[in-house]
């Protein structure tokens, strides 16, 4: 009986998550089929107004997928001084998980004693019964149809970062009734060529959350409840993160920082 292969698919979320929602963890909820995800805060190297500093999108990224099987936080962005790009990004975890599947196949034979009766299936053999795996795990970029209509912003994105993102690696969009993630991708193409490498997730609970919506009412004191963890919520009380006041020093800061540098 031949047994069936599959590719493992690890997702990467690449983001400010300024802060991180529900929304956010949403994403890979929708698309857990393709098994693992990487949420990667932005680092301090993105000027962006009114982003925290990193640490504090790390912490809140590590709070809210604390309980989370599936998910998890990489701060290696977060330690890079220039900014780095998406395809970068994508780059650096395949080759990480690469190496990782090469260590783990050079490890995994084992010996059995010579002369040594086996009544019974070995290890090796049963797991040759089980599913096997087509090489290392494959890097995919999770993103919501918004990033993916970026796509087509004049300058926004390099056109060879975007042919090298869908030939190389390709992605999963995530989006709700109202966007044409379909159509856009047949309009463009870039994104047509690589269609097969494209797979869109239809999110039929609509769900407008957003972390622009999130700072907007922090800013005006309304509540956040049942909009992000509440550990999240809890971290941002206890910084008095994202009210009118922190935002504009987080600016002054930032601002203060390039002078120096």
């Amino acid at each position: 009986m031949e047994n069936s292969e599959k590719t493992v698919v690890v997702l990467l979320a690449c983001g400010s998550f300024n802060p991180v929602t529900n929304m956010h963890l949403r994403l890979f909820e929708l698309a857990k089929d393709f098994v693992e995800g990487i949420i990667s805060p932005v680092g301090d190297a993105y000027k962006k107004k009114g982003l925290m500093p990193a640490h504090h999108q790390v912490i809140m990224a590590e709070l809210a997928t604390k309980n989370s099987k599936l998910v998890e936080v990489d701060t290696w962005k977060n330690f890079q001084k220039e900014w780095i790009e998406t395809v970068k990004m994508l780059r650096h975890y395949q080759d990480k998980l690469e190496a990782s599947d090469c260590d783990q196949q050079q490890n995994s034979p084992t010996l059995e004693r010579p002369g040594r009766k086996r009544n019974s299936m070995t290890s090796s053999q049963k797991r040759s019964l089980e599913p096997k795996t087509k090489g290392a795990p494959k890097v995919k970029l999770l993103c919501g149809a918004d990033l993916l209509e970026s796509f087509g912003v004049p300058n926004f994105w390099k056109s060879e970062d975007i042919t090298q993102i869908m030939a190389d690696y390709g992605l999963i969009c995530i989006t709700q009734a109202g966007n044409a993630a379909q159509k856009f991708i047949y309009e463009s193409d870039v994104l047509c060529k690589h269609w097969s490498n494209i797979h869109v997730v239809n999110e039929w609970i609509t769900n407008d959350i957003s972390s622009t919506k999130i700072r907007r009412a922090l800013r005006r004191g309304q509540s956040i409840h049942y909009l992000v963890l509440d550990l999240v919520q809890e971290y941002i009380e206890k910084h008095n993160l994202y009210s009118s006041k922190r935002a504009i020093l987080a600016t002054l800061q930032r601002n203060a920082a390039e002078a120096k540098a």
